[in-house]
């Protein structure tokens, strides 16, 4: 397998294939726009099923806005009544830490996406590419492993952990993400399958490895999925309830997702919980999911049309 010095660069021909996969690619992707032609009454049952899926939020955000004297009172309306926007400020003067529960879940969030991203491009990779006996064999093996429940190795998980002294530590939900899982693994082979292996036969012409040319060639077309892989990652460690429930027991240390429910003992005895501040701090578990969705969308649909919708399925 041959290497590639510090200075290598691709020559022309390596340039004019990769350009040609993309020019091929938004054929493909214009060709799939104009098979489908939207009418108003597409528009009519997108906007009628969107309208009853918007209510959860709406109830929520007037939920937020509510003042005490109406949560004491349980008389919680779906469109806002009130619009008692200090809650919002409120929260982070609780007995309870929130501003460090924000910082928490960004940081064991962040982290778990890069594990994600880095590993499952490797991994994917290398299933979409190299050769090796029994290479299928393990490829199955792995996607088996999605049909195990994952309440079946919480135990396990949990015993080694401890073993290990990572109880009540951020590593636990961190460090599994640098191994990867087999839906990531299985879009990042799909997707990779689908580009023309013209390319790596031109970066090994360039005497490229397969390091190499997953770095320099492979890698930059695998953007769209990548994203799209760390939007999947983001999303489930930023509202995961779980894994900080099971292996965080210090209040300074745990995710706002955990944070929220503490929030409901923050009350006084024999009233309701705080489900004002409580709504808040969903509010602020929602948000910036939202936000990430909106920015990175346009990569979720690039994942679908560049590589294939048969490839991602």
């Amino acid at each position: 397998m041959s290497t590639l010095s510090t200075g290598t660069t691709l020559n022309t021909g390596t340039t004019l294939n990769a350009a040609a996969v993309l020019k091929a690619s938004d054929g493909h992707q214009a060709r799939a726009l104009r098979a489908f032609r939207a009418t108003p009454f597409t528009y009519a049952t997108l906007i009628v099923v969107s309208s009853i899926l918007f209510v959860p939020f709406i109830l929520l955000v007037s939920i937020a806005l509510s003042s005490d004297a109406t949560v004491n009172q349980n008389a919680f309306t779906i469109i806002p009544q009130e619009f008692h926007f200090e809650n919002f400020v409120r929260v982070f003067t609780t007995d309870l830490p929130m501003g460090r529960f924000l910082v928490n879940s960004v940081i064991i969030a962040t982290f778990s996406a890069v594990g994600q991203v880095l590993s499952s491009s490797l991994v994917g990779y290398a299933f979409a590419r190299m050769r090796a006996p029994g290479k299928n064999v393990v490829f199955m093996i792995v996607l088996a492993t999605m049909m195990i429940p994952a309440q079946i190795t919480m135990i396990p998980q949990f015993i080694l952990f401890k073993e290990l002294g990572w109880v009540n530590t951020f590593l636990p939900l961190i460090i599994p993400n640098f191994f990867s899982n087999a839906f990531n693994i299985f879009l990042i082979r799909q997707f990779v399958s689908r580009l023309s292996g013209e390319i790596d036969e031109a970066g090994m012409i360039d005497g490229l490895g397969f390091f190499g040319i997953f770095r320099r060639i492979t890698l930059p077309m695998m953007f769209p999925v990548l994203v799209a892989i760390g939007i999947f990652t983001l999303t489930a460690s930023w509202g995961d309830f779980m894994g900080p429930l099971i292996y965080i027991s210090d209040e300074s240390k745990m995710p706002l997702a955990l944070g929220v429910q503490y929030i409901t003992s923050t009350g006084q005895a024999l009233q309701a919980p705080p489900w004002n501040l409580v709504m808040v701090g969903s509010i602020l578990l929602t948000l910036p999911m939202i936000a990430i969705y909106y920015l990175g969308q346009k990569y979720l649909y690039e994942m679908n049309i560049t590589g294939g919708s048969a490839g991602v399925k």
